[in-house]
């Protein structure tokens, strides 16, 4: 299969990139760079301004965009808002002018959709949430769903749990460091996924005819942020007495909503479809991340 795959040198995207590849896979990486290659892959243009050239692709994989992570100035919010929504907005324009327009579009999204959510269990079916980033993500889903010429499925991510990026490549250095804490009370759900699992589950939904709509990307075990501080405080053998008081959070603007709001997010309809994964509890992941 030719899979397009924008945000091909990101986190995520270079893994499934290289999941792909081994698989088989040809892979046409989007970016906004595309003088920058990409072993393996053959390189196409991306931007905010104009449709992609989507022609040739059975499949096409939307990863772009910016990461939530870092303090919420406005010129951030911004990035954050316009690289979902326009960018999302390119493709389905693209998929809308292609004489054969792929057979699938697997969009990214975010668990940000369901907003803060308290003890509730949360899975593709629940209603959404409020606030700036569940506003955000349901505007970025409806982009996609746009798309009437091909079978879409939304990808809404946890925390990714990874050794080359995302939040662990920072939460690592300072509990390594001996100043792991908990989040305010410690009490709010945490929904997260191993980075080799989001991987073969973006794969799973490209080539899984029968799944379309919302699939949530996260292990079938949330945790509390305290049970996260404190396995991942035991995980690379360092206490973690501290704790961040929510007002001191509330420096990161916007963002500490997303440190401190609660998302208990099962991973509904990829365990009805029979997605195996392999690391469904958080001590398990760990001890592969941080041996």
């Amino acid at each position: 299969m030719n899979i397009g795959i924008t945000g091909a040198s990101g986190f995520i995207g270079s893994s499934v990139v290289d999941l792909a590849l081994r698989r088989g896979h040809e892979v046409i990486a989007f970016s906004r760079s595309p003088q920058r290659q990409i072993p393996g892959c053959t390189m196409r243009p991306f931007s905010l301004e104009r449709p992609p050239d989507v022609s040739g692709c059975d499949a096409v994989l939307h990863l772009a965009a910016e990461t939530p992570i870092g303090i919420w100035t406005p010129a951030k919010v911004k990035r954050i808002r316009e690289s979902r929504v326009l960018g999302t907005r390119r493709l389905a324009e693209a998929f809308a002018a292609a004489s054969t327009p792929p057979e699938v579009l697997v969009s990214g999204s975010a668990i940000g959709f369901y907003g803060d959510a308290g003890e509730a269990a949360l899975i593709e079916s629940s209603p959404p949430g409020t606030g700036f980033l569940a506003e955000t993500v349901q505007g970025w889903e409806s982009e996609a769903c746009a798309v009437r010429n091909a079978r879409v499925v939304l990808l809404r991510t946890g925390i990714v749990l990874g050794n080359q990026g995302g939040a662990l490549r920072l939460l690592k250095l300072i509990f390594r460091a001996g100043l792991g804490a908990r989040l305010g009370d410690g009490q709010q759900w945490v929904s997260w996924i191993h980075l080799q699992d989001m991987t073969a589950l973006a794969l799973f939904a490209l080539e899984n005819l029968d799944l379309r709509g919302p699939v949530n990307g996260t292990a079938p075990w949330p945790v509390r942020n305290e049970t996260l501080t404190r396995d991942l405080a035991r995980a690379v053998h360092r206490p973690a007495f501290f704790v961040a008081p929510a007002f001191l959070l509330g420096l990161l603007g916007g963002f500490s909503r997303e440190l401190l709001d609660s998302k208990r997010v099962l991973p509904g309809v990829a365990t009805e479809h029979g997605f195996p994964f392999r690391f469904p509890e958080l001590p398990l992941a760990l001890k592969d991340l941080l041996p």
